[in-house]
């Protein structure tokens, strides 16, 4: 189901997020977590039922693998899956395969890797370390 927010949270919730990634070009990482935890907040409770939260928590996702956070990033990528259009996104399936393997879950890893790969094709891993590919081609015929 795939629910409306008003046009007045909406347009306060692209501009918060705007904000957020201008901090991000200018490696102000923290700043620009703050604008998107502010924008997450003006979503209405049961995040998983608004569109506007799967890409909220995406950008939540990104900063936190900036500052080197990957527990809180899986968790936003985990929140991302569930929420509209999430599930079947092939950067956050990427994502999640890539924090899983960096905590030693492989089989999650591969699952997850491999749901990006069918997504978006090879294209999707090369701008990130190559390990995930080289990983994913042990499990999978590329």
């Amino acid at each position: 189901m795939d629910l409306q927010l008003p046009d007045g949270i909406y347009t306060q919730i692209v501009e918060l997020c705007k904000s957020g990634d201008a901090l991000v070009k200018e490696s102000e990482y923290l700043f620009a977590k703050e604008k998107y935890v502010s924008a997450l907040r003006l979503v209405p409770e049961k995040h998983q039922d608004w569109e506007a939260a799967t890409w909220i928590y995406v950008a939540i996702g990104d900063v936190n693998l900036k500052l080197d956070d990957k527990e809180k990033a899986l968790k936003c990528f985990i929140n991302a899956v569930q929420c509209p259009k999430g599930l079947g996104n092939p950067y956050i399936h990427l994502r999640l395969g890539q924090l899983y393997f960096e905590q030693n879950y492989f089989e999650k890893a591969a699952d997850e890797l491999t749901r990006a790969y069918m997504g978006a094709g090879i294209e999707i891993f090369m701008e990130d370390d190559p390990k995930y590919l080289e990983f994913l081609e042990t499990k999978i015929n590329i």
